[in-house]
């Protein structure tokens, strides 16, 4: 099943501004606690969750494929270079060890 382009341009939108608003809520969560950004797979997870079986399979993927270049482009701006931008990377994505999916 393809999905409208609309479709994409939402997820993207909300893979951009969700975790800017989970930064923003979570202060306030418990007083002392050192917020913790969302990861960018928690999004993809978010964006997914309406989806089912091969759809949401297939979307988690492609979301994850950008979350990873997102942050490759991040780590290369920032001239984050050898083992360094690999756990870098894999930081900013979320992803456990590069082989995690649902």
């Amino acid at each position: 099943m393809k999905l409208p382009s609309a479709t994409v341009a939402a997820s993207l939108v909300c893979l951009i501004i969700a975790p800017v608003f989970a930064v923003q809520t979570m202060p306030s969560a418990a007083p002392g606690a050192v917020p913790v950004p969302a990861t960018k797979r928690v999004t993809c997870l978010a964006t997914t969750q309406n989806l089912k079986g091969q759809d949401r399979r297939d979307q988690l993927q492609l979301c994850m494929a950008q979350a990873r270049v997102d942050c490759l482009k991040q780590a290369i701006d920032q001239k984050i270079v050898g083992d360094a931008r690999k756990d870098f990377v894999k930081t900013c994505a979320g992803s456990s060890d590069g082989t995690a999916q649902q």
